[in-house]
């Protein structure tokens, strides 16, 4: 009889392995105590003791066959609920907003606990209005200039003279990559004389090597651009003059 309750409760612990447990529990319980005084001299289970085994089994494996609230639930003749899982969030803002654009409370600078996070303005809102750029902070800056969507300050100080350049200089001539156009005017917009010259580039043509590897690490043009100015990355927007057509301007400049 034991050895019956516990196949009947081995498969009630595919079901519900807590409540088996406890079941199988009390049935080594009745077995070492109880069954040994009153076993037959047949080692079979008196006729006495079997209406109160099987009450006890039904009281022990019905709760670990049923899942909880379920039993209740279909006794009553209802359906037991359904979960209906919870809706996202709309996300607030600009709907143009790339995710590039991390707002000032998860940005590793700003503490999203001071009081002043508040007050400040979101990098999407500044910049989703500005003309979109497919790289670096996703903004054409000189575009932006040029349209007048925006309007910095020549200068802090009164009286500092503002001095723009138009000309633009060819560098590394008749390589593997196309030759490199440094607009004056661009950088001049932005920057003094002085934050380039005389460190890190000399003022004179021909003074001054460049090498992608000291740019890659962060030195001559690699100080601004991939920092603030667009990345590394968009190689034709520098070598962007075709050697063939250079060739053909010093072939005709020849007498």
């Amino acid at each position: 009889m034991v050895e019956r309750l516990r196949v009947l409760i081995g498969w009630a612990s595919l079901w519900r392995p807590g409540w088996s447990l406890a079941c199988l529990t009390s049935i080594r319980l009745l077995s070492t105590c109880l069954l040994p005084t009153r076993l037959a001299p047949t080692g079979r289970l008196p006729a006495c003791l079997v209406p109160t085994c099987l009450v006890l089994a039904v009281a022990l494996v019905l709760p670990a066959c049923a899942p909880s609230g379920l039993v209740a639930e279909a006794a009553r003749g209802q359906q037991p609920p359904v979960v209906t899982p919870r809706a996202a969030p709309a996300p607030t803002g600009p709907a143009s907003v790339p995710s590039i654009w991390v707002p000032l409370a998860a940005d590793g600078v700003h503490d999203p606990r001071g009081p002043g996070i508040t007050q400040l303005q979101q990098p999407g809102d500044a910049l989703a209005v500005l003309p979109p750029d497919t790289a670096g902070n996703m903004v054409r800056w000189m575009d932006a200039l040029d349209s007048g969507a925006i309007t910095p300050r020549s200068s802090i100080l009164p009286g500092t003279e503002v001095r723009v350049r138009e000309d633009d200089i060819i560098i590394s001539k008749f390589g593997s990559m196309p030759a490199v156009k440094f607009p004056h005017r661009q950088h001049t917009l932005w920057l003094d004389c002085s934050n380039c010259h005389p460190a890190p580039f000399k003022d004179k043509i021909g003074a001054n090597r460049f090498s992608m590897m000291a740019i890659l690490n962060g030195e001559q043009c690699g100080l601004c651009h991939g920092a603030v100015s667009f990345p590394l990355t968009e190689c034709n927007r520098c070598h962007s003059v075709p050697n063939e057509s250079l060739r053909r301007q010093q072939a005709a400049s020849r007498p």
